[in-house]
């Protein structure tokens, strides 16, 4: 939740979970529909498919992903589709689509996107695969996790695309940009290389 205000920090971690996951993975891919240019958060490729992917970030608790998110995905996802057929090799030939988000569907949104061909990942759908679950599996933690961050600090790395708890392990520099002590940056990178085991 505390990933926000905008959405980019979250597509760039759904891309890196997607990466780990043995995807390839192209984030802010602008692609040519049939009636208007589509800016696609994930482009994701594996086994010959490629995926359109769309993140739906919430930043406050108790908020639901309603059926409104999966038809307007949906409907870009046709949009692209039909921009091929029409003009082959014009653009990607996406094999499905799919909605991320890191919050709960209502019913009529699992429905609608279930029956219309559309993967979901919500926060526990589906079993075995929610984001949750993909999270958990991957070690992969946003900086927005540690507790020996400020709000303030989270903020100023998210301002500058650092999302993984793992960049910061691999670039302390980062942190030492921040001016942070040495003590509590090392109780920063102590706790980051806990959570990413």
């Amino acid at each position: 939740m505390e990933l926000g205000p905008s959405g980019f920090p979250f597509e760039k971690y759904v891309a890196a979970i997607l990466q780990h996951k043995g995807y390839v993975v192209q984030t802010d891919q602008i692609i040519k529909g049939h009636c208007v240019n589509h800016e696609v958060d994930v482009v994701a490729t594996k086994n010959r498919e490629i995926f359109m992917v769309e993140c739906k970030y919430h930043n406050h608790t108790g908020i639901i992903c309603d059926v409104k998110i999966p038809l307007y995905i949906k409907a870009r996802f046709d949009d692209i589709v039909q921009q091929e057929r029409e003009t082959p090799g014009s653009g990607l030939v996406f094999t499905k689509g799919w909605l991320v988000t890191n919050t709960r569907f209502s019913s009529d949104a699992l429905e609608y996107g279930t029956c219309s061909g559309l993967y979901l990942v919500g926060w526990d759908f589906p079993r075995h695969e929610s984001l949750k679950e993909m999270i958990d599996a991957s070690g992969l933690h946003p900086v927005t996790c540690l507790t020996t961050l400020t709000g303030k600090e989270k903020q100023r790395l998210l301002d500058k695309r650092v999302v993984l708890c793992k960049e910061l392990l691999q670039n302390r520099q980062t942190l030492l940009d921040m001016n942070i002590a040495s003590n509590r940056l090392e109780a920063i990178l102590r706790e980051a290389d806990t959570l990413c085991k």
